[in-house]
């Protein structure tokens, strides 16, 4: 089973324009997610996908293989399928270029869902933690799960799901961590599937998945994703290096 990683990097966020490019203990965002990727040895390949020259100038700088995007895209998912559609690969593994302190035991996690479904049912994996308080729950930032009886998913949402009508009881909420392990024909099959109205209405790009009957696995995890979404977070981030 060959198994890559790829790295989608836009330079243009909306919340934080260039953060892939600021300094982090100094190297660029992007790079230090590179390596930290690269670091787990867990992939026969790991490419940065951008639409950026200055990008694909400082990752190529450190040695990094680099794909170009040559089309524009309206999500991650649209933009690594284009950069995997010709590569002999059976796993894709979408890390995001803002997370620099990506962990090889999640990774290793996803990768392992598909080692142990040798007839092939499951078409994505991605990862889960516990939320804790109702300020998280209630957050529409954190995108919530509901799982079946198998931990396969049944539904996204921006909204507390399940409905909480009654605090009281001991439910446990899960946020969605947002690192996808993808079979290759659900990534090329993905680019062929017009959005619907759910994944439309909620801007949840895994409702694609699920609206065209795709299965996906959740894995719970301990660790919790540290990204880079605004200049605090990168003054944070700094100070978690050192």
């Amino acid at each position: 089973m060959k198994v890559i990683a790829m790295i989608p990097a836009r330079y243009g966020a909306s919340r934080f324009p260039g953060k892939l490019l600021k300094d982090l203990a100094g190297k660029p965002v992007i790079v230090r997610t590179y390596e930290a990727v690269k670091a787990t040895k867990l992939f026969d390949e790991v490419y940065v996908v951008t639409d950026s020259d200055v990008i694909e100038k400082e990752v190529s700088a450190a040695g990094g293989k680099v794909f170009r995007s040559l089309k524009e895209h309206e999500t991650g998912s649209d933009r690594i399928a284009e950069a995997a559609e010709n590569l002999d690969v059976d796993i894709v593994v979408n890390v995001q270029g803002d997370e620099p302190f990506t962990r090889m035991e999640p990774l290793r996690d996803l990768i392992d869902v598909f080692k142990a479904d040798p007839k092939k049912q499951i078409d994505l994996a991605s990862l889960v933690h516990p939320m804790n308080t109702w300020d998280e729950i209630e957050n529409p930032n954190n995108v919530k799960v509901v799982m079946d009886s198998s931990n396969c998913v049944m539904y996204f949402s921006r909204s507390p799901i399940p409905y909480p009508q009654n605090k009281e009881i001991n439910s446990t909420y899960y946020k969605h961590i947002g690192i996808y392990a993808f079979r290759k024909s659900a990534l090329t099959a993905f680019t062929q599937m017009p959005m619907q109205q759910n994944e439309a209405t909620e801007k949840l790009e895994g409702i694609r998945f699920l609206e065209y009957g795709k299965k996906i696995k959740m894995v719970e995890t301990p660790f919790k994703v540290i990204g880079i979404d605004t200049e605090e977070d990168l003054v944070t981030a700094n100070k978690l290096w050192k």
